[in-house]
């Protein structure tokens, strides 16, 4: 697609369900829910470009560009509208899906998600600092890797919660072994994150969720993103539904699949999807989060008028 390969899953049918994995993953993460929301369901899990066995080409690893080349795969694939399921970096690429095109989103379903705070794990931020690639090039070396990667697993094995996520962080410091992964890896969090955190948020477009059913789950014992973000979502969108799963990290999908799967086919069951209507969309906007006035600098010429998009009331 666009001259890249995109690669993905297909499996199941019945309403769409479009599921997006996170950072350094690819759609294997979703292995152990895939197959249950299959009996339900049609499901589309792509690995995003830079990303498992998708091509990992100098190009727009952007929210915004994630966005169109999930609205573009779906529209190859004959899919009209979907339920968006986006893990931790893939939530916020599912919000971003949601927001530029909501007339493809019936629904929203949030999993330990990026974009609800600026705290995310000092791992995560240090993929921002200049001697990132070169850092990793060494880390990545055969014997190291296999040392690192062993020692997690192990340590993942121990049933301590805080260390249940490291076979997952195995997985993705195993695949910085390919130059072109940790490029695309540092272009994808350097458009999300800088040194103290993140810098993309749902805050000033929450209230679009009005018009669009939404679900948050994350694990208790998430250490990547913390499960306060969930308090997060609830407070910028009040009719969210929020689980948060006992006993689980940042892969709750994976620490407890049955009940990922049961959660989601019932928030579908329950809810009644999102249909756009470019009236209620454009009274959204117009009624949304304040504007903040401008004002100019002492000895400054005037302003000329600023014309804002906020309707006085009664108006």
């Amino acid at each position: 697609m666009h001259g890249h390969r995109r690669a993905y899953v297909r499996t199941g049918s019945g309403p769409a369900l479009l599921l997006l994995h996170g950072l350094g993953c690819d759609h294997t993460t979703w292995a152990p829910v895939m197959e249950s929301l299959a009996r339900t369901h049609t499901v589309i899990a792509p690995d995003l470009l830079g990303h498992g066995e998708s091509d990992k080409p100098r190009a727009d690893y952007s929210l915004g560009g994630y966005a169109n080349g999930m609205r573009d795969l779906l529209t190859l694939l004959g899919i009209d509208r979907v339920t968006v399921v986006g893990h931790s970096f893939g939530g916020g690429v599912a919000m971003q899906f949601a927001y530029q095109f909501p007339e493809r989103a019936e629904r929203l379903v949030l999993v330990s998600s990026g974009g609800l705070g600026p705290e995310v794990s000092p791992a995560i931020r240090a993929i921002t600092t200049p001697g990132f690639h070169h850092a990793m090039s060494v880390l990545a070396a055969p014997g190291v890797r296999h040392v690192t990667t062993a020692a997690m697993r192990l340590l993942a094995a121990t049933g301590v919660n805080q260390l249940r996520d490291l076979d997952e962080v195995a997985d993705i410091y195993d695949s910085f072994k390919d130059p072109r992964t940790r490029a695309a890896i540092a272009h994808v969090v350097r458009a999300v994150v800088d040194w103290r955190g993140q810098i993309v948020t749902m805050s000033d477009r929450a209230y679009l969720t009005e018009a669009m059913p939404m679900c948050v789950v994350w694990g208790a014992d998430d250490m990547v993103l913390p499960v306060a973000h969930a308090s997060n979502a609830s407070a910028l969108a009040p009719t969210a539904r929020i689980e948060v799963l006992p006993n689980a990290g940042h892969f709750p999908h994976k620490d407890h699949p049955e009940r990922f799967a049961k959660i989601v086919r019932d928030f579908i069951r329950t809810t009644e999807p999102s249909h756009y209507d470019r009236d209620r969309w454009r009274e959204l906007i117009d009624e949304g989060a304040p504007v903040a006035p401008i004002q100019a600098q002492a000895g400054s010429a005037p302003l000329a008028p600023v014309h804002t998009v906020r309707r006085a009331a009664g108006a």
